[in-house]
């Protein structure tokens, strides 16, 4: 059974997410402090608790990309905070700069609850994914990583997928333990592009 559903949005609503995504990474050139937003401003999809991950982009390459795998702030206020957050905060990257704004592609996928997965084997795990359509969260020793269904863009391979969700949990490619644990989420994906 596939993971419920996310919120659905009109073309509209996207594009004001998209609009809050950008306005927020604006304001964090001059503050070092997400937006506060009023929610009473933005309609009822708008205010519901949603999972987030905002992608950034650059010539096609990836300059940053945070979220959250818990609904725990309204959609609203989790783009805002994602998208300053993957300019801002990415670890991986320096601060998103000034110039570098109108080169810059937003991406915001909207998470659907998680569903657990259960898989005895490897095999059985390659199995059970959906390439194009499931994220994976994966956890095991104390490791953690996740993989939006975007990536499947890049590794279309189940096997090679999960070897990389390995690796980047800090995990061998070829790992496999009865303690691992699987969850895996659909996501809407949508950018200005």
């Amino acid at each position: 059974m596939p993971p419920s559903p996310y919120v659905n949005l009109s073309l509209a609503e996207q594009t004001q997410l998209l609009d809050l995504a950008r306005q927020s990474i604006h304001a964090g050139l001059f503050s070092d402090s997400v937006p506060s937003l009023n929610l009473n401003q933005f309609g009822d999809n708008l205010r519901k608790p949603c999972a987030v991950f905002v992608t950034l982009t650059r010539n096609t390459e990836l300059r940053g990309c945070i979220g959250s795998l818990q609904a725990v702030d309204a959609l609203a206020q989790a783009v805002a905070k994602s998208a300053f957050n993957a300019a801002f905060r990415d670890r991986r990257f320096t601060r998103v700069k000034s110039v570098e704004l109108e080169g810059l592609c937003i991406e915001i996928s909207i998470l659907s609850q998680m569903e657990s997965l259960k898989a005895l084997t490897r095999q059985d795990l390659l199995d059970k994914l959906q390439p194009g359509l499931d994220g994976l969260l994966l956890e095991d020793q104390g490791h953690r990583s996740t993989f939006l269904p975007k990536v499947w863009e890049k590794i279309p391979s189940a096997n090679q997928f999960l070897e990389q969700l390995m690796i980047k949990a800090g995990l061998p490619a070829g790992h496999w333990s009865s303690t691992i644990r699987l969850q895996r989420y659909r996501s809407l994906s949508f950018s200005e592009n």
